[in-house]
């Protein structure tokens, strides 16, 4: 079953998908293709994601050694966005780039758990577009705080698709950049840590809790976007997470790291070699 979370009369409320409706515990019918989407979870008090778990992403960056253990960040919740928001990009920033991922979203207090156990505490998954301006690589290191935390650079839904009705190894990611496909991979072919390796492994010392979500990572193919630009997110059985790339409306404050295009922005936006990146980074500035 497929939830979705909309504002209807001014209201916030759940419904479950139903043909072409949202169908609400009132019995009521919305038009899909008229709610107005939130993003289909609760308050999560933790935001994760992994870095490289895709196996075309680490042969795109020509890595000498795939990683043996993933490596995780954080995000803030005011990160967190919903199908059809807009995506601003600051000023000047020349490297914002797309993310298509799954998102696995908690359902019971999790705890050191075996990788055997780890799903049977999962609520569902839905879909996110973890964007990054990595004109700000160098301002946070692996940390990722302003590269991925900017407000409603998490975008998620657009719909809570029940863990007992998918097999992760079965989900197929498609992004597609105005219409254009740029990103495909099969979860259960191309992820190197799957799901339930990624929720054992963060529970070990971090206790999980309900709603919070886990953002499990990209193929390859993440390039930069332009104003205007329309993206979706497609997972098999889940649905299609859109949204549109426009300009910050404000000229942010003058104080700490500012926009630069420095030879990290180029190997991670680009996928472009690390020692090409050093040689190339003033073309770019």
């Amino acid at each position: 079953m497929k939830h979705a979370k909309i504002i209807h009369n001014n209201q916030t409320v759940w419904g479950v998908v139903d043909g072409d409706d949202i169908k609400l515990q009132s019995g009521e019918r919305i038009p899909i293709n008229t709610a107005s989407f939130l993003a289909p979870v609760n308050n999560p008090s933790k935001i994760m994601a992994t870095h490289l778990t895709f196996k075309s992403r680490c042969v795109e960056y020509k890595m000498k050694k795939i990683p043996d253990y993933p490596s995780y960040f954080l995000m803030p919740p005011s990160s967190i966005s919903h199908h059809k928001a807009t995506v601003a990009r600051p000023k000047g920033a020349k490297f914002l780039n797309y993310e298509g991922e799954v998102v696995i979203v908690m359902g019971k207090r999790c705890s050191n758990v075996s990788v055997e156990e780890a799903l049977d505490y999962v609520k569902g998954y839905t879909i996110a577009n973890d964007f990054g301006v990595h004109d700000f690589r160098h301002a946070d290191r692996g940390a990722m705080f302003r590269v991925k935390g900017m407000d409603g650079f998490c975008p998620l839904g657009p719909y809570l698709l029940d863990a007992k009705d998918v097999n992760p190894d079965d989900l197929m990611l498609r992004t597609f950049v105005n219409g254009e496909k740029v990103q495909e991979a099969n979860i259960g072919e191309d992820l190197m840590f799957s799901f339930a390796y990624q929720i054992a492994d963060i529970a070990r010392f971090i206790t999980l809790e309900p709603e919070d979500i886990i953002l499990t990572g990209t193929p390859a193919n993440s390039r930069p976007l332009e104003l205007g630009d329309v993206v979706e997110v497609e997972v098999n059985a889940i649905g299609k997470l859109q949204n549109t790339i426009v300009e910050l409306d404000r000229d942010p404050v003058n104080v700490g790291y500012q926009l630069e295009v420095t030879p990290a922005t180029l190997h991670v936006a680009l996928a472009m070699p690390e020692d090409e990146a050093e040689k190339r980074v003033k073309d770019y500035q």
